[in-house]
């Protein structure tokens, strides 16, 4: 199956995704097919296609309702499976993905949100021609705070051109 879906997508290797199976392959192979993912411009419409994109209706900036819109189709219910069966591995990094919306949100919601997320890296795969690439490890907010602010201190170090023993970083 790995060595036909590979010939059918065109080099694409859809199965470096951690958690994606035969049945999803031969679910957008059989409802979709190649050709038909490229019609969609965006990964947003073809999430919305799905119907896996939140429905917000917004009066006045404040938010009214966020669910997911009524109804389903097969290859909806493909990505809801595999990510289901994605939150009961051990590790990955879509794992993680799926505790964090699962502690907060519930799991129906958490399954949706992983749905929705693998629906955009499929699309992103087979529409530009990405490899996947997952990342090492979740940042926290701290994380990310503290990398930012390193990245702009060393832009500034560069701009104002200074050595270490202006900065005090003297070597005995």
């Amino acid at each position: 199956m790995n060595l036909l879906a590979y010939q059918y997508f065109e080099g694409i290797d859809l199965m470096a995704i951690e958690g994606i199976n035969e049945g999803l392959i031969i679910a957008i192979i059989s409802e979709i097919g190649l050709e038909g993912i490229r019609k969609f411009p965006s990964s947003k419409q073809f999430t919305a296609w799905l119907r896996l994109a939140p429905n917000n209706k917004i009066s006045g900036g404040k938010v009214l309702s966020h669910h997911i819109p009524k109804g389903s189709s097969r290859l909806k219910i493909a990505f809801r499976n595999t990510a289901n069966a994605i939150g009961n591995l051990k590790e990955g990094w879509l794992v993680d993905f799926f505790k964090r919306i699962n502690y907060k949100k519930g799991r129906a919601t958490a399954v949706t949100a992983l749905a929705r997320k693998l629906a955009v890296i499929v699309w992103n795969m087979l529409v530009k021609g990405q490899a996947y690439n997952p990342p090492t490890e979740y940042l926290f907010l701290d994380e990310k705070r503290k990398l930012k602010l390193v990245a702009r201190v060393k832009k500034q170090i560069n701009k104002f051109e200074l050595t270490r023993e202006e900065l005090g970083f003297v070597t005995n």
